[in-house]
């Protein structure tokens, strides 16, 4: 059995975008625009997905990289103030095991006629079955794939 264990950490990622704040903000609530940048991440399946982007709603969904290890998500969503910020709580697990618990912010600042967006996640990360490094890593890719929505969409227009 795995020691038990639990281990606190917040991290901070910053991102400027060359978008609105409106647009940022919409490519995390249009269900079709998210699963490109989050749902569609490179060499990840998505077995199931929900998807209830208000106040007290829920994100459930079930991933795996590899088909053998299956990772569940679930989230609730906090508070939301359209082009300005998404709170939400979320737990990850994998294989049915609970490896993290988290709160994120995303807040999205006017930059000129872009937007800088600051991430914060506060997370206890349980029994080590889950780094703050890992998961710090998985939103940077994450972010640079919201980056990226933000270039095919302006080389499309």
């Amino acid at each position: 059995m795995t020691e038990r264990s639990v281990t606190h950490a917040t991290f901070v990622i910053e991102r400027d975008y060359d978008a609105a704040p409106a647009r940022v903000f919409k490519a995390w609530t249009d269900p079709k625009a998210r699963q490109r940048w989050f749902g569609d991440a490179e060499g990840w399946a998505v077995m199931e997905l929900q998807y209830d982007f208000r106040v007290g709603g829920r994100e459930v969904s079930r991933f795996s990289q590899t088909g053998k290890n299956i990772y569940t998500n679930d989230t609730v969503y906090q508070d939301i103030v359209p082009d300005h910020r998404i709170i939400f709580a979320y737990t990850m697990a994998k294989d049915g095991e609970n490896i993290s618990a988290s709160i994120a912010t995303v807040e999205l600042k006017p930059q000129g006629k872009g937007t800088r967006l600051v991430f914060t996640e506060q997370g206890a990360f349980l029994d080590g079955l889950d780094t703050p490094a890992i998961r710090e890593g998985g939103w940077q890719d994450l972010l640079n794939n919201l980056g990226k929505e933000f270039a095919s969409l302006s080389k499309s227009a």
